[in-house]
């Protein structure tokens, strides 16, 4: 991505098999490197990527195959920064975001599940997780990368 302003939206829908994961992957991988990330930020925006794809189709859709998964990429050039926004939702019941278990507290420390989104916002800038009109959670993640060039002169975009 090069000129100012450019866009790209990658849309996709499929039932909830985990034999699909893969086929996401392979679409994030590209979308990833296009944006120009660097290797140690592709290897946590992809598992961010991996580990959404699977909790929509384990927790939210319970491993209904009749059920669909939506997969949104979106990149942006803003000035020197590049974004890359990434959408996942479901067709589950849904959950309150806010009584998500706290993977670090002394009580959760040994569980062997629950810290997915803790590490999702740790590798990513935005994380924000909402119960959508048509049924369904749905995560948005943001990543941004500068431009080498302009590396010291920029703020990043609000």
């Amino acid at each position: 991505m090069t000129a100012n302003n450019a866009h790209e939206i990658i849309r996709l829908e499929f039932s909830s098999a985990f034999e699909m994961l893969d086929f996401v992957q392979i679409v994030g991988d590209h979308v990833i490197r296009d944006v120009g990330l660097d290797e140690d930020s592709q290897h946590w925006v992809s598992v961010s990527i991996r580990e959404c794809v699977i909790n929509a189709i384990k927790h939210g859709n319970r491993n209904d195959a009749s059920k669909r998964v939506f997969v949104e990429f979106a990149t942006a050039t803003l000035g020197s920064w590049s974004e890359l926004t990434i959408r996942v939702r479901d067709q589950g019941e849904g959950f309150d975001p806010e009584e998500i278990a706290d993977p670090l507290a002394p009580e959760n420390l040994l569980k062997g599940s629950g810290r997915g989104i803790f590490l999702i916002r740790s590798f990513m800038d935005d994380v924000e997780l909402r119960r959508v009109p048509e049924g369904g959670m749905e995560i948005r993640m943001v990543k941004r990368v500068e431009a080498a060039a302009d590396a010291a002169d920029s703020t990043p975009p609000a």
